[in-house]
């Protein structure tokens, strides 16, 4: 099947009318290189399409004429090529109006030999090449980026408890004394400063920097652009994880793409970000309730109809659950050729009769299983399990 690429438009952005300070967009773990189900047919069109995705994302720069493109780590899904670097350097040279700030993640680490270290990037692309903390200073849009990168694929230390803004703001910048006043989790003031103040960070579980979200957003950033977790999440106006460009496996559902935001000001300042879905396609389960009188027949054209309502070009777990006559078995290998389905789990069970089963074979193994299931203490859906699954394989041995 041949898969068209989204297209992508000018779309109108709105936003809460203030003096705009900054337009930004944030991504993070976009894994160039990545090859999703690769043991599937499509694999080399999901391979594709994450690149498409990161070209996506470029056109959208610039048609938004964004200031500021962030990248919360793992651009890469591993250590990049460096044929890799200058596809995605030459991406990075045809932007308009935006600066790219970028780090390092768990999968794209700075290790001793990496190629990010002494690339040459297009004069508007700024990286953080160490694992302490770093600012990049962006004086054209008045804006100071705080951030490190990995430098090993594990870091267990919650290194985002370690910092405070104003000792940052005031180890980087002499001439002034910076107080924070925070009004709520979302509306807050600099006195003394008009930078705009972010902070990039990766991370979020044990083994990839545990984060403190409630720590984290206390620190006073004007935003704090979060990788690592693939599901996207808006935690605060001001904090957020972005999500992967696209899916990258079968548990990854639900739509992927990007924040976009403003930081502006009208006497306070504020800032405004939402959630922009770009992926080619997304993850789906189809779930199919079986009964007495469902056949094979009658099951294919039931997962039909859901790929044609639901789109062909997404990719399918097709879950079958309920009851069906004890005699009919489904032909689960002839489901696949159906679409894009990467698995067929049959949950369904056999309509058994069991007291007329037990009747029938009171004085053998089979009866002897049905009443020590049914004498014993527990009869909760363990239980149930337990009895349909023995009867099933001691019929089947019997045949």
């Amino acid at each position: 099947m041949i898969y068209v690429n989204k297209q992508i438009t000018t779309r109108e952005i709105k936003f809460i009318d203030r003096k705009c300070f900054m337009k930004f967009i944030h991504i993070a773990d976009v894994h160039l290189g990545a090859v999703p189900d690769s043991n599937m047919p499509w694999a080399k069109e999901r391979q594709n399409e994450i690149w498409d995705s990161f070209k996506n994302i470029i056109t959208v720069c610039n048609q938004e004429k964004t200031d500021l493109l962030l990248i919360a780590g793992d651009l890469f899904h591993k250590q990049p090529l460096i044929r890799e670097l200058k596809e995605v350097n030459y991406l990075f040279s045809t932007l308009e109006t935006a600066r790219v700030v970028i780090m390092a993640g768990n999968h794209d680490y700075i290790g001793a030999r990496s190629n990010y270290l002494g690339y040459q990037w297009d004069e508007k692309v700024h990286m953080f090449l160490k694992d302490s903390y770093e600012t990049i200073d962006l004086p054209d849009i008045n804006t100071r980026v705080y951030g490190f990168s990995y430098i090993t694929r594990d870091i267990t230390e919650p290194k985002y408890d370690n910092m405070e803004l104003p000792y940052i703001i005031n180890s980087h910048d002499d001439s002034h004394t910076f107080q924070i006043n925070m009004n709520s989790e979302d509306n807050y003031d600099f006195e003394g400063h008009e930078r705009i103040n972010i902070l990039l960070a990766h991370g979020g579980d044990e083994k990839s920097i545990p984060i403190n979200r409630k720590k984290l957003l206390g620190m006073g950033f004007d935003y704090i652009a979060l990788g690592h977790i693939h599901k996207p999440e808006i935690i605060s106006k001001r904090m957020a994880y972005s999500g992967s460009l696209e899916p990258l496996d079968k548990n990854e559902t639900g739509q992927r793409g990007y924040i976009i935001g403003e930081i502006s000001e009208d006497g306070k300042r504020g800032i405004d970000i939402r959630f922009e879905s770009i992926s080619h396609r997304e993850y789906k389960k189809i779930i199919i309730d079986s009964d007495q009188e469902m056949t094979n027949g009658a099951l294919t054209d039931m997962i039909k109809e859901e790929l044609d309502k639901q789109g062909r070009h997404h990719i399918y777990q097709i879950y079958i659950r309920g009851f069906r006559d004890e005699k009919i078995h489904f032909d689960l290998d002839a489901i696949y050729p159906l679409g894009h389905i990467i698995d067929v789990i049959d949950e369904s069970h056999p309509d058994y009769d069991f007291e007329a089963l037990y009747r029938e074979n009171s004085d053998n193994m089979i009866g002897m299983f049905i009443k020590q299931i049914n004498e014993s203490s527990n009869q909760g859906e363990l239980n149930k399990k337990a009895l349909y699954y023995g009867i099933e394989a001691l019929l089947g041995a019997r045949e």
